[in-house]
């Protein structure tokens, strides 16, 4: 789940990290009462997205009247398919100095990473392409924490002997920020220096691992909820997942992993799967509403089912699916992988019932409903 700028500060405001005074405002007027509070302040657009400075979402104003215009210039916009309904009136800072600071999930160490850079206020993405030399990495395990002398090393050969001490500070607080909220990505650009010397959370990205916000139902509620199409919402409220795509090819897979390889297997040969769906796990009994699902996408021209049981029955999940195939009878090919627990029984229901032969290999189902979808 991604957080929104006003919803993630308070979030490092309890770990210890200083952000600037704010008031989150919904109109013009709000935010120009805001701005008599506050003072000097930048007016930012709130969406779970980034690049607003570019898209014209963040202005800064001297007054409250000025404040007043900004905040109705920005309500209303879209910025990355998400129109402002929000803004958050921020009290300006004097910046001496601009960084980038990040902790996120990282797939090759299997574990958090740091990172930080000298050249804060622009994308990671131009920091990482023009500025290499300036971006240092810092792989964590979970099990012993932040490495405190790592860092001042680190802050020491960038040439920050006069801030290592705060940094190494803050990096600890946003560590544990990373750590209580279950965090996948906490990053903070710009993090700021101010002339007096104080380290400033302008900004924060957070992104929030779903599978622990049932341990902080209270931060769930501040979240942003993933923008979801009909059959996707549909899908949810079934408890089962499933992603709505381009292609022609219908996919029905048990497990995250062999979907992933069937969509795979559909591109190399050719094709285009219209969809991303397993019901493995808990999920292996729900092939009915899970069929009725991919077959409600009008883009759907052929179904590839791939089955592979473990823990998970095939005749169990095949079972299910060929019952909705015979309430819902749709008119368009369907081709059969069965493998694993259950197969003799699973293969021989769809003989029955089908009068159809399941594919002993996968890559010749795959290529099946490829060309069935043509």
């Amino acid at each position: 789940m991604n957080f929104e700028e006003h919803a993630a500060k308070p979030l490092l405001a309890e770990a210890g990290i200083a952000v600037p005074l704010s008031r989150l405002c919904h109109t013009p007027e709000e935010a120009r009462n805001a701005a008599a509070e506050i003072g000097p302040a930048v007016v930012k657009a709130q969406v779970p997205t980034g690049k607003r400075g570019k898209a014209g979402g963040i202005k800064q104003a001297s007054s409250p009247g000025q404040v007043e215009e900004a905040a109705r210039s920005i309500l209303g916009m879209t910025i990355g398919e998400h129109v402002v309904e929000k803004v958050l009136v921020e009290s300006a800072v004097d910046i001496a100095k601009e960084y980038y600071a990040a902790v996120l999930n990282h797939q090759e160490t299997k574990g958090p990473i740091l990172l930080f850079s000298t050249e804060g206020g622009m994308d990671v993405e131009e920091i990482t392409a023009n500025h290499p030399d300036k971006m240092a990495h810092l792989p964590v395990d979970m099990r012993e924490g932040v490495d405190d002398e790592l860092l001042e090393q680190i802050f020491g050969v960038l040439g920050l002997d006069d801030e290592k001490g705060a940094l190494v500070e803050f990096f600890l607080k946003l560590f544990d920020a990373y750590r209580v909220t279950d965090a996948e990505l906490i990053e903070i650009n710009p993090l700021v220096l101010t002339k007096k010397g104080d380290l400033i959370a302008l900004d924060c990205k957070l992104t929030v691992d779903d599978s622990g916000l049932a341990r902080r139902p209270e931060l769930a509620a501040n979240g942003v909820p993933d923008k979801l199409t009909k059959l996707e919402a549909r899908a949810k409220e079934h408890g089962l997942k499933y992603i709505e795509l381009d292609g022609e090819v219908g996919v029905l897979a048990n497990g995250a992993g062999l979907t992933m390889t069937t969509m795979d297997a559909i591109r190399h040969y050719g094709g285009a799967p219209a969809n991303f769906l397993e019901i493995g796990g808990d999920a292996y009994t729900k092939g009915k509403p899970a069929l009725e699902i991919v077959l409600a996408n009008p883009k759907v021209k052929s179904l590839l089912v791939n089955f592979c049981g473990a823990f998970a029955r095939t005749d169990v999940m095949t079972g299910g699916l060929l019952e909705a195939w015979n309430e819902l009878k749709p008119d368009l090919p369907v081709v059969f992988s069965i493998h694993g627990t259950g197969e003799d029984e699973a293969i021989a229901m769809v003989r029955e019932r089908l009068g159809i032969e399941p594919f002993d290999l996968m890559d010749d189902a795959v290529q099946a409903a490829v060309e069935a979808a043509k």
